[in-house]
């Protein structure tokens, strides 16, 4: 895992725009926290400051929900048309495809990933789930319902039922990757009607601040999106707990999803979607391609340094096989480049903190008091940053922390089986149901597995694969609802039935 250094510096623009005084959000209007307090943004690659930017809480929450209520009721937006929200959205995808390259650079600095991986990756996906968000905007639809009413014989109505949006949304985002998040929570917010107020991680506010400055020159009006940077315990906790939010969307850990929850249940028991964590179960059957089961259990974990909710932690593979996998995982692993996101070079840049480094090492430790063996690394890199090194683990026991918690970092156990029928009981054994993958050649193999996963999203031969038309999310504890798809409008709407007598 040779480390690479040297990286090359951002570009200008993206410079400037570090070089900004950032801050919030608010009614069409960046303005400083209420407080003045503001913090630092680290380079998670060597742990220097990339910039300051301002850190909200409670008050600036109330400022921007109010703001948010201000343009859903009385704003133009309420009175645009579907067509004219769809322009905007497409509008919006269209000036970012005209910074792509400054995205790319944002992500590599601010979250640690390869610039060369945000470019093809998140930055394109990003775009393109506005603009299949935007083609939503004009159809959303009722339905004419022909109805009996059998205490009115003779009686005549005409019944139909009207989508009307949620409201005031509030959303909070993750880290593992800012600007796609970003994306798939205000896509169908937009498309539907409702206004938003978006909190971002501390830990990588830049893409979305970025973003809102796109969101101004597109002309969107004042109030419909406003963000606010700050932490969670702070600004996050407000934001759940808001009496004038109408529904609150959360992507983060199953922890803190349940503390979203009760605080949107002892307030105004506002609408809740969430997309929690993963333990997803990789399958290889004694079938399977091998070269490419191989190639994509390495990516199944190793991809955003394994800081994926539906990362492929726990690799199972048949005994006859084993050691051949094992080892061919190993030897990818061993083949990634360490280092900054900005290098050409990097295949695997560092966690997006101290604080998830120390996590990710931690299970580490855990796991291996317990008896697991590192096959390839099992350590952090020692070199400034907040590296870990890729590692497989061998020699667990179901019991282990290391295969029942969520470690989000680039650490899978691989598991021997020997009855393909007695592994799905296995596999399916998590108190998540992100994600799950089979490889086999027997396509109707593949099919009947793929129905005995409690997975929501179950890839065959293929790993990693999104698109803004598939929905996203979990069974279990890893989640309420979906992403993407016509799953994400249905939830930022609600169905209003509207009778009316004939005669």
């Amino acid at each position: 895992m040779p480390f690479t250094t040297d990286a090359p510096a951002a570009g200008s623009e993206t410079m400037s725009f570090l070089d900004q005084d950032h801050q919030l959000l608010i009614d069409g209007q960046w303005i400083p926290a209420e407080s003045g307090k503001t913090f630092e943004v680290k380079n998670p690659a060597d742990g220097s400051t990339l910039t300051s930017v301002a850190e909200g809480d409670r008050a600036d929450i109330d400022k921007a929900v109010a703001a948010a209520r201000k343009a859903f009721e009385d704003g133009p937006w309420s009175r645009m048309t579907a067509s004219e929200r769809g322009k905007l959205i497409w509008k919006l995808a269209d000036l970012m495809d005209q910074h792509v390259e400054q995205f790319a650079e944002i992500e590599a600095l601010d979250n640690g990933k390869p610039k060369s991986v945000a470019a093809v990756a998140d930055v394109p996906l990003a775009i393109d789930l506005f603009r299949y968000m935007a083609g939503w905007a004009t159809k959303i639809e009722g339905n004419t319902i022909p109805i009996s009413v059998p205490y009115l014989p003779g009686a005549e109505f005409h019944s139909y039922t009207l989508r009307e949006p949620v409201g005031v949304v509030g959303q909070i985002i993750p880290w593992n990757f800012p600007l796609l998040m970003a994306a798939w929570k205000l896509g169908p917010a937009l498309a539907t009607g409702c206004t938003i107020v978006l909190k971002v991680a501390e830990e990588t506010p830049m893409s979305a601040l970025r973003l809102g400055q796109l969101i101004q020159e597109a002309g969107f009006p004042p109030g419909v999106v406003n963000i606010v940077t700050g932490f969670g315990e702070t600004a996050g906790a407000a934001l759940a707990a808001h009496p004038d939010v109408d529904k609150i969307a959360f992507t983060g850990s199953t922890e803190v999803g349940k503390l979203i929850v009760k605080a949107a249940g002892e307030t105004n028991l506002k609408k809740v979607t969430l997309e929690l964590g993963g333990k997803s179960p990789n399958i290889i059957l004694p079938d399977a391609d091998l070269p490419a089961a191989i190639a994509g259990a390495a990516n199944a974990i190793f991809f955003n340094h394994g800081q994926c909710c539906c990362a492929g932690s726990r690799l199972f593979v048949h005994r006859t096989q084993f050691d051949e996998v094992v080892e061919g995982v190993a030897a990818q692993a061993k083949e990634i480049k360490l280092g900054p996101g900005m290098h050409p070079e990097t295949g695997m840049g560092p966690m997006v903190s101290q604080i998830q480094q120390d996590r990710v090492c931690s299970y580490l430790e855990s796991g291996f008091r317990e008896g697991a063996q590192a096959v390839v690394g099992g350590k952090r890199d020692a070199c400034s940053g907040y590296f870990v090194e890729p590692t497989i683990l061998v020699d667990t026991k179901p019991n282990m922390q290391v295969i029942q918690e969520e470690i989000f970092g680039p650490v899978v156990a691989a598991v021997p089986f020997d009855d393909p029928d007695e592994l799905i009981a296995t596999a399916n054994d998590s108190i998540y149901g992100l994600a799950a993958a089979v490889w086999t050649k027997d396509i109707s193999k593949g099919h009947r597995i793929a129905r005995q996963l409690k997975a929501g999203t179950v890839w065959v031969n293929c790993y990693n694969i999104f698109d803004a038309s598939l929905p996203f999310g979990g069974y279990k504890q890893s989640g309420w609802g979906r992403e993407m798809g016509h799953e994400a409008v249905d939830l930022y709407t609600q169905t209003k039935a509207v009778t009316v007598q004939l005669h």
